[in-house]
């Protein structure tokens, strides 16, 4: 997996070749103008609320300075205002009238400035969330300071130029979001045994399946520089929740500010040192730690040398940016209205005999927590989401108002028109987090309603299409189309001419497409997207991450006419289960009729503690007696390639390119031409269905020979 992620680095180091080299856009632009400003926003008035928790707390030292750091730019006819905040979510109503305050002394209208928070966990409340509410005095304070920050930029304005590279950062960023087995859901706040995926699992856990989703290791630097080369604004960008600091304190974003400040200036004096800017990424369902790993037996970094690594590849990245001078400016802002998910009239009652019961006091356990939230939400009903793109020359700048899934944000980067697109969150307000729909079958705390994560199950889709219409407005252009790649496995597959091929890359359900056009698949609910697969670098260009889904429950299902009882099925697994956990680990694949008793069919799969423990297996019904197994322990959250090859009654099931087939055996059963379901992730009757990740899947409508079968694999591997 950390392989697969060290592949987008090739992709970051592109964008200081190319991506500014198209610079200069429609029309002739003025002269292009850049101007900084950082003003410190450490309350005075102490002990304060701090916000990031379940329950309320406070702080009463201060470890570090906290700032509001602000960029504004201007090229003659438009002008930006970007703002980030040490803080950990600010309310909309608080920056609606920040920005008509600035917008009246500096007029830069309130539609083109950008304000977001780091989400540090370390820094006062300015708005209530789950069980703190905001301070009584912070906000007050707050309010002209930003304002103060934004003129400040604005009066610092000079002539400049622009240009952005990334980095990336695989080992600095993980899934903290995993998904749980079956037989380990959790209880929710509410009584109710639905979690299926919740964070922080525990290094290699047994109980937990696999991450959700995909991460995002990039780490773009966008740089603002006098004509003559002086520094005056770096704005980087990285998705990691945060790194945990004593309050009050900005965490790892004011030591990434400070640092890299220091280091762009050298030995110079601190009046040359640039405003260096570390923005949120979209970074809802990650962390820094991988729990894939075994435990460490030490910490590897502290959060002075785990800052110190996000300043080096920064820096790096920053020294091979090429910088121009003309470019413009444009902005557009969207308001989208969505509804919260609001309590049943029975989850109503709960919440007003528990709140009843607290009277004025703040929440002191979970239940309480979650039943004063659904009293709010059952009060607002609905919001309004600010959502906004930004384009400085060929480069998209996209702010959403909410905690956003790092797949989220990959979505909005892939199909933006602008190249590259940076994706800022908790800007212009703080509505929660937004799973994508399939993460909310799911459960968990990223989905418990809330003002924390209180919208509309679509909200994630409406949200990315509004951005990705913003984002076409500011280009003058469409979003690009999404079509993988076909690297040398892939074509490897075509080449032998399946009938079906599914990439499995999809963003989201419900359809997976067949490569071939005929035989598109439909994904059933319990399945999530977009996660790395195997050999990146042979099934896609160099450089892109092979995707695939990960099964959790759910099942592709599919129809292919005519098939016949001599066929092939190719595909590669990554398997989260231990295979101790149940009688059968979980089937792979499956043909036979949808709800058939006692399961008629052909169904490969890998054995559990009825029968086979860890090796694959291939039966034509449900009694384990006509199980027949394989040789070889598959290993736990390793991939492996797998063809089923049936020949009228002759069976053998390859893995990973052995000439050798795993199992070899004569079946008494044939399949009837009728029989044209296919399943993948599960059998047919949905029992001991696959809990772990499938990519690339070729149905072919003959027997493969041991040769075929090789060349597969070796395709896949590079031989």
């Amino acid at each position: 997996m950390r392989g697969n992620r060290v592949l987008t680095a090739v992709l970051g180091g592109l964008w200081a070749i190319g991506a500014i080299g198209g610079l200069s856009e429609r029309g002739q632009a003025a002269e292009f103008r850049a101007g900084a400003a950082a003003v410190d926003i450490t309350p005075t008035q102490l002990p304060v609320l701090i916000n990031g928790g379940m329950l309320s707390r406070s702080a009463k030292e201060i470890h570090s300075r906290i700032y509001a750091r602000a960029i504004v730019l201007e090229d003659g006819r438009n002008q930006l205002a970007i703002v980030v905040v040490d803080s950990c979510m600010m309310p909309r109503a608080l920056l609606d009238e920040v920005k008509q305050k600035a917008a009246e002394t500096t007029g830069i209208p309130a539609s083109n400035i950008l304000i977001s928070a780091t989400h540090a966990h370390s820094v006062p409340s300015s708005g209530g969330a789950l069980g703190t509410d905001a301070d009584p005095h912070y906000p007050d304070f707050l309010k002209p300071r930003l304002v103060e920050a934004i003129q400040r930029a604005a009066q610092n304005l000079q002539p400049a130029r622009v240009g952005i590279a990334a980095g990336s950062a695989p080992e600095y960023t993980a899934l903290r979001r995993w998904i749980r087995r079956p037989d380990k859901m959790l209880v929710d706040p509410f009584g109710n045994r639905t979690v299926r995926a919740n964070m922080h699992p525990g290094y290699q856990s047994p109980d937990a399946i696999g991450p959700s989703g995909p991460e995002d290791p990039e780490l773009p630097v966008l740089a603002f520089q006098t004509r003559d080369g002086r520094p005056i604004a770096v704005l980087a960008n990285f998705s990691m929740h945060y790194y945990g600091a004593p309050a009050i304190s900005a965490d790892y974003f004011g030591l990434f500010s400070e640092r890299l400040a220091r280091r762009i200036a050298g030995e110079g004096a601190a009046a040359q040192q640039p405003v260096v800017i570390m923005s949120h990424g979209c970074s809802g369902d990650v962390w820094l730690r991988d729990y894939l790993q075994p435990a460490p037996k030490k910490r590897p970094h502290d959060i002075s040398s785990y800052t110190e690594a996000l300043v080096r590849i920064a820096y790096q990245a920053y020294q091979r940016i090429q910088y121009r001078d003309d470019v413009t400016l444009s902005a557009a802002q969207a308001e989208l209205p969505l509804r919260y998910r609001v309590p049943d009239q029975q989850r109503l009652e709960w919440a007003k005999r528990i709140v009843e019961q607290m009277g004025d006091r703040p929440p002191k356990d979970r239940t309480e927590v979650y039943a004063r939230e659904a009293i709010f939400l059952h009060e607002r009903q609905s919001t309004r989401l600010i959502l906004q793109a930004f384009r400085i020359g060929p480069i998209g700048l996209a702010a959403i108002p909410n905690e956003v899934y790092a797949l989220t944000g990959l979505k909005l980067k892939t199909l933006s028109p602008l190249q590259p697109t940076v994706v800022i969150e908790l800007a212009n307000g703080a509505e929660g987090y937004i799973p994508p729909p399939e993460q909310h079958a799911l459960g968990g705390y990223n989905t418990w309603p809330a003002r924390s994560a209180g919208l509309e199950v679509e909200a994630e889709p409406k949200i990315v299409e509004t951005v990705l219409e913003l984002l076409e407005k500011v280009a003058g252009r469409p979003r690009r189309a999404y079509e993988p790649t076909c690297g040398p496995a892939a074509q490897a597959v075509l080449d032998l001419r399946p009938v079906a091929y599914w990439r499995l890359d999809e963003f989201s359900g419900p359809r997976a497409r067949d490569q071939r056009g005929c035989h598109d698949g439909i994904y059933e609910t319990g399945v999530v997207f977009y996660l790395d697969g195997p050999a990146s670098d042979r099934f896609n260009r160099p450089g892109e991450v092979n995707r695939c889904a990960h099964f959790a429950g759910g099942r592709l299902r599919t129809r292919i006419s005519g098939l016949g009882d001599s066929y092939s099925v190719s595909l590669w697994f990554w398997n989260g289960m231990p295979n101790d956990a149940r009688s059968v680990t979980g089937f792979l694949f499956s043909r036979g009729r949808d709800y058939a008793l006692a399961a008629p069919g052909d169904h490969l799969g890998i054995g559990g503690t009825q029968a086979h423990t860890g090796r694959l297996v291939f039966t034509t019904g449900a009694d384990p007696k006509r199980m027949v197994g394989g040789k070889t322990a598959i290993t736990r959250w390793s991939w492996n390639h797998v063809v089923l090859v049936r020949d009228a009654r002759k069976v053998r099931v390859y893995l990973n390119g052995q000439r050798t087939p795993e199992i070899d055996a004569e079946v008494q059963w044939t399949i009837p031409p009728t029989v044209s379901q296919l399943f993948f992730g599960g059998r047919n009757d949905n029992d001991s269905n696959f809990e772990g990740r499938l990519d690339e899947i070729a149905v072919y409508d003959r027997p493969l020979s041991a040769d075929e079968v090789v060349k597969l694999y070796a395709a896949a591997r590079g031989r």
